[in-house]
């Protein structure tokens, strides 16, 4: 027995390097090693951090599995019959790095695969109905619990948040909105149907299941240029040694996933069903409410709240002039609407002040208030500019320019407004900044007149077709989506493209807007 688990021990840590040419999906243990998914692991042990798991977790695992002297473990034949019986239009391949993922659900962390499948009566059937009204296959659901092991507050170390792992840019395309008081990206309901509309694309773009889920985790960028190193294949496993190491396991985790959520009672799991309330009911506000003024009132624990509202940051509802949700218990929704005047004056003094009040709660960033001794300036963005010149015309940091106007990197557009804060002393001297060409604000500033190369500009129009000139970085499928409707075939067949690997900066392309 000691020496079994040593070796699965090695065969599951370990990268064994084979040939490309083995890959198979059939069962072949002896020249498979594994591409483990780092974050894997990570997403199973934020889950048990959440408040409501842990009041849900009243047993000691040790004493609830004592009962089985050995956890149920199945041969390859068994894995490979009951995968085949799970209804999926997603092919569920089994190998041995299959198996291995499945031994991590069913015996490694089973604890934590408990919970899960506690938590997944309240949020599957949610994210079915969403994907079902998209036309996408129920099951993708299962790619929740490889990207959060169904946790909103799910963050990654490189800042992926929420249930399903957003990125700032891929949330922000798809109209997630983030600011100081809102990050959508952790809101279920609406982070699903923003991943639906990424899923449709990404299958829009591969016509494949699988590659859909790999490109989900890697980006249709990594996949295509899999697609391109092997001569144009297109299935996962053909690509396996082309993708990205955390992408080759990523798959072959859904794949496990899908099994042990329908095969845990076979491996003697258990669920633990989270203290969070299943039934539910959503009200729409129309005014700034804090979380503590509805917990108060109507005797809501205050962590529940939080809990089944995890996209307000810091347990403000900014609906000041707009619309915003609040979930809570089904039980206390016809006393939120009997109470509510009691509830929204419930010390609003002390709640909302000038300093925790957001200016414009629509948009996805928020503009702090100005700096002490500092008064705001509005530059628009010309093309030629970038964030580094704005810096420098304005005599201010370039991380204090990203911070004021929410930006992560350096990308922007032409006639955006980018907020400066200069030193009162300042207005007169900066304020005609807006104003001037780009070689006279340079030459002010004693620098080069020559335009950088990266210049912003609007694409032009010349009858039904516009121009695009390509910058460094661009993909095909990145322009594609800056044009509702259009593709990146279209945009390959009006330029006599084979493939995006011809995009070069600098280039001018023809683009037909579908109308």
């Amino acid at each position: 027995m000691l020496k079994r688990k040593l070796i699965s021990f090695i065969i599951f840590f370990q990268i064994i390097s084979f040939s490309a040419s083995s890959i198979n999906p059939e069962i072949d243990t002896l020249h498979y090693g594994v591409e483990y998914y780092s974050n894997f692991e990570d997403n199973l042990d934020s889950l048990l951090n959440l408040w409501y798991v842990k009041n849900a977790i009243k047993t000691d695992y040790a004493v609830q599995y004592s009962e089985y002297a050995d956890i149920p473990e199945f041969s390859d034949s068994v894995y490979s019959e009951r995968l085949k019986t799970i209804p999926s239009v997603v092919e569920l391949n089994y190998n041995s790095i299959v198996r291995n993922y499945i031994h991590v659900y069913t015996k490694k962390r089973r604890e934590n695969v408990q919970v899960m499948i506690g938590l997944s009566d309240y949020y599957f059937p949610m994210i079915e109905e969403i994907f079902e009204g998209y036309g996408l296959p129920t099951e993708l659901k299962y790619m929740a619990v490889i990207e959060s092991a169904l946790n909103p507050r799910a963050v990654s170390r490189a800042g992926a948040t929420g249930m399903w792992q957003f990125m700032y840019g891929t949330a922000r395309m798809y109209n997630l909105t983030i600011n100081s008081f809102v990050d959508e990206r952790r809101d279920p309901v609406k982070a699903t149907h923003a991943a639906a509309k990424f899923i449709q694309d990404l299958y829009g773009m591969f016509g494949d299941w699988t590659l859909v889920i790999a490109a989900y985790n890697c980006g249709p960028g990594n996949v295509n240029k899999a697609i391109r190193r092997t001569g144009g294949k297109r299935d996962f496993w053909q690509l396996y040694y082309h993708l990205p190491r955390e992408t080759r396991g990523y798959v072959p985790a859904y794949i496990a996933a899908a099994y042990t959520m329908n095969y845990y009672q076979e491996h003697y799991i258990k669920p633990v069903i989270p203290q969070i309330s299943l039934a539910t009911d959503t009200i729409m506000i129309h005014d700034n409410l804090h979380l503590r003024q509805v917990s108060d009132i109507l005797g809501i624990p205050m962590q529940q709240l939080r809990d089944l509202n995890p996209q307000y940051k810091i347990d403000i509802v900014p609906a000041k002039g707009y619309t915003y949700p609040i979930t809570i218990p089904l039980d206390f929704s016809g006393r939120f609407i009997t109470y509510q005047d009691s509830i929204f004056s419930y010390k609003d003094s002390i709640f909302f002040t000038a300093d925790n009040t957001i200016k414009s709660p629509q948009k996805s960033y928020y503009i702090p208030t100005a700096p002490a001794g500092r008064e705001k300036l509005v530059y628009t963005v010309q093309s030629g500019d970038n964030l580094g010149f704005i810096a420098e015309w304005y005599n201010v940091g370039l991380s204090d320019l990203r911070y004021w106007n929410n930006i992560s990197g350096n990308r922007i557009r032409v006639g955006q407004n980018i907020v400066v804060y200069v030193h009162k002393n300042n207005v007169s001297k900066y304020s005609g900044i807006n104003s001037m060409s780009f070689e006279e604000k340079q030459k002010r500033i004693g620098k080069s007149v020559t335009p950088p190369d990266e210049i912003i500009e609007q694409p032009t129009f010349t009858g039904n077709y516009l121009y695009y000139t390509v910058k460094s970085g661009d993909t095909l499928w990145e322009i594609a989506k800056k044009y509702p409707g259009v593709t990146e075939t279209d945009i390959m067949k009006l330029n006599n493209m084979s493939s995006g690997r011809s995009l070069k900066a600098g280039q001018t392309i023809k683009i037909k807007p579908k109308s």
